[in-house]
């Protein structure tokens, strides 16, 4: 068996880029994977502009590989994707008849150069460039599966592990599709994959379908096709959406056209219902309607669920925006802007002074005084973490005159944390996890506090509870999580009880 080696840096030079750094208060992004096959197109300028949708997804790296022929050529770097892609002149350098593209926020694996991705690795049959969005489970044991069988790591990601799972299969004689099945048995947990090889483009889901992915079509004649983890990632290039990738499901482009594979067998739909509620984009559409428009239910429900008496309903923008706007439908409450954000700030790594601090630096949203002032105002958000955000905003409300703030989430509390590719907190972080409603409410400084419920949740959905993961709010997870794994997040006094 020929052992798997990783392309070296020297090899595929990458673009060093000064990553952002100031967290905030939130869940952050799953990645976000791009691929397109269009033979004949400017494929990298396609695969830059569908990163550039999907750059919520991941503001911590990006990367593009396309294939000419046998050929690779690689470019990624820290940072947004306008930044690792500053110059035309370095897309000129990426030609081809394929690109696999990828926005990285880490889940697994430090913050670093050698993290970023497209993973690009060797085999017999060429190279094979993949991109990730999702988190294994079983990382322990897929290691030391492939150091059984000779496989040399170059970073600290499981997309890497993916990747050269893959190559190890192909390297015993496999083709591409028996290869990645074969490989894909050993892998456990949340992955929508888009992966890049001489032969052809493959997309690739999980048997739950975690992380979404969807199939869309570049023109008619010849039909050309894009892979993207959501469906804004399509229409930024004008590709039309065709269907997602369906859990389990393999699809295999190629210059004959697009086939399907099930893979496995015993599919069980469990999509992240946070992708709904927050880190999909609001134009996105899922379950053949736009996010903007399942928010929407989700204030209502809230609405129904807890209305206070207030004059203005305002929102967090831009994620509460359209739950706000949902609420005062269905409340008869004015909306209104009360918070402006400031879109041209990003995560930097300067940071203001203590004497800032004091006089309450506000880099990103600023309360609208005459707007709020002596005002009753119901607060609208999709979720609260730590909390420390949200008592920012509050005392910033407060300060400008409002004599009431009612706070209203769209979500349930976040009560547990993810291992299938979301970065939230350790459980002990998670202020809904050590605080009830009442004390969260003292915590943060308002009048009144309401989550919506579980149940609320699910009826917005219209869909059947069962084919949702929501696990950041009930604790079943779908996929069961190693012991050790749980203990790096969980509360001990949990898994004892468990």
């Amino acid at each position: 068996m020929m052992p798997q080696q990783p392309l070296s840096s020297d090899k595929y030079p990458v673009a060093f880029q000064v990553p952002d750094a100031q967290g905030i208060d939130k869940p952050e992004e799953a990645c976000g994977v791009f691929g397109v096959y269009a033979p004949g197109e400017d494929i990298a300028k396609l695969a830059y502009f569908g990163l550039y949708a999907l750059q919520h997804r991941g503001q911590e790296a990006a990367g593009i590989a396309t294939f000419e022929n046998q050929q690779v050529h690689l470019h990624k770097g820290m940072g947004l994707v306008s930044h690792v892609f500053h110059h035309e002149e370095i897309l000129h350098k990426l030609p081809g008849d394929m690109a696999v593209g990828h926005t990285r926020y880490s889940t697994t694996g430090s913050s670093h150069i050698g993290n970023a991705q497209p993973v690009v690795v060797e085999t017999r049959l060429g190279p094979l460039a993949l991109a990730h969005n999702g988190n294994l489970v079983n990382v322990s044991e897929l290691r030391e599966y492939l150091l059984s069988r000779n496989s040399e790591f170059v970073t600290t990601t499981d997309s890497e592990m993916i990747a050269i799972a893959i190559a190890a299969e192909v390297n015993i004689g496999k083709d591409w599709l028996d290869a990645a099945i074969s490989a894909l048995s050993h892998c456990r947990g949340a992955y929508s994959l888009v992966i890049g090889t001489p032969a052809g483009l493959m997309g690739v889901r999980d048997p739950n379908g975690i992380r979404p992915l969807v199939i869309g079509t570049l023109g008619s004649n010849p039909v050309r096709y894009v892979l993207a983890s959501e469906t804004c990632g399509l229409d930024i290039i004008g590709a039309k959406y065709l269907r997602d990738v369906e859990p389990g499901e393999l699809v295999w482009i190629t210059a004959e056209g697009m086939i399907s594979q099930r893979w496995n067998q015993q599919p069980e739909r469990k999509l992240c219902i946070f992708e709904m509620i927050y880190f999909a984009r609001p134009d996105s559409l899922m379950h053949d309607e736009t996010l903007f428009s399942y928010r929407l239910r989700l204030g209502r429900q809230l609405a129904q669920e807890s209305t206070p008496d207030a004059d203005i309903v305002i929102a967090v923008p831009d994620s509460g925006v359209p739950a706000a706007i949902g609420f005062s439908r269905a409340s008869g409450i004015p909306y209104g802007e009360g918070l402006i954000k400031n879109r041209y700030v990003g995560r930097t790594f300067i940071q203001p002074t203590q004497g800032m601090r004091e006089v309450g630096i506000r880099m990103k949203l600023n309360p609208l005084k005459d707007v709020l002032g002596g005002k009753r105002v119901v607060l609208v958000d999709d979720s609260i973490v730590r909390g420390t955000t949200s008592r920012k905003i509050i005392k910033a409300l407060r300060e400008t005159g409002a004599t009431e703030v009612h706070m209203r989430i769209s979500s349930p509390p976040v009560t547990h944390p993810c291992f299938y590719g979301i970065d939230t907190d350790s459980q002990d972080q998670l202020i809904a996890c050590s605080k009830s409603v009442e004390e969260i409410a003292a915590h943060i400084g308002v009048n009144s506090l309401a989550y919506l419920s579980w149940e609320g949740m699910m009826i917005a959905t219209g869909e059947d509870p069962k084919t949702f993961c929501s696990a950041c709010f009930t604790g079943n997870y779908p996929v069961p999580v190693p012991e050790m794994l749980k203990r790096s997040k969980l509360m001990l006094e949990e898994l004892k009880a468990g």
